[in-house]
């Protein structure tokens, strides 16, 4: 028996998806987010990501039809069956940073990130910060300018423009990633199962 899918299209305001726009919903019907059980979004990385956070209340599977430029996180365009190819389709789990900051005056801040988790020197001065990973320390002192960690769907974002590794969908890993760094100025970063608890300490 064919699976029905209730598709609700997405689709980034750029030129090629103009044109792809116009022939896909001419063929399917663009159901509401709300009574669909696929979103198929038609953009690059960025966009998906946009897309995700956007969306991620229907908790229903997302599908990327890649007109940008890299496309880590998308599927190459072949053909106008879209129900062809999600039924071919292989599923892949994409699962968030939650993140907890406590501030000097002990208030706690907490947010998701579906790419990365970034902390940014708000001074002239480098940031000067401790790494630690579970039980264990994994550098003392770095002074950099900042520090990222970045799930798989967010290692070929900012990650990438600082010299990150990339970790495929499946990986089931973090990226502890600096940013600029001083000293130890050999440090390239980190990759760590994606269970881990990272704390991060400012030693300024």
């Amino acid at each position: 028996m064919k699976k029905i899918y209730n598709i609700h299209f997405v689709f980034d305001e750029t030129k090629k998806n103009i044109k792809l726009k116009k022939i896909l919903l001419k063929k399917y019907k663009n159901y509401s987010p709300r009574s669909s059980n696929v979103i198929v979004v038609s953009g690059g990385d960025g966009f998906m990501l946009h897309t995700l956070k956007k969306y991620k209340k229907y908790n229903i599977p997302f599908y990327g039809i890649n007109t940008g430029t890299f496309g880590f996180l998308m599927n190459r365009y072949k053909n106008f069956n879209i129900k062809k190819s999600l039924s071919k389709a292989k599923l892949v789990s994409i699962s968030p940073l939650e993140m907890r900051a406590t501030t000097k005056s002990k208030k706690v801040f907490s947010a998701i990130g579906i790419n990365e988790v970034s902390l940014l020197r708000q001074s002239r001065q480098t940031a000067s910060l401790r790494i630690i990973c579970g039980n264990k320390i994994l550098i003392k002192k770095l002074i950099c300018d900042g520090l990222l960690v970045c799930t798989p769907a967010g290692s070929t974002a900012y990650n990438m423009s600082v010299r990150g590794p990339i970790l495929s969908l499946n990986s089931k890993k973090l990226a502890i990633t600096p940013i600029s760094p001083f000293r130890p100025r050999r440090w390239k970063g980190k990759i760590v199962p994606s269970t881990s608890v990272i704390k991060i300490k400012n030693l300024n």
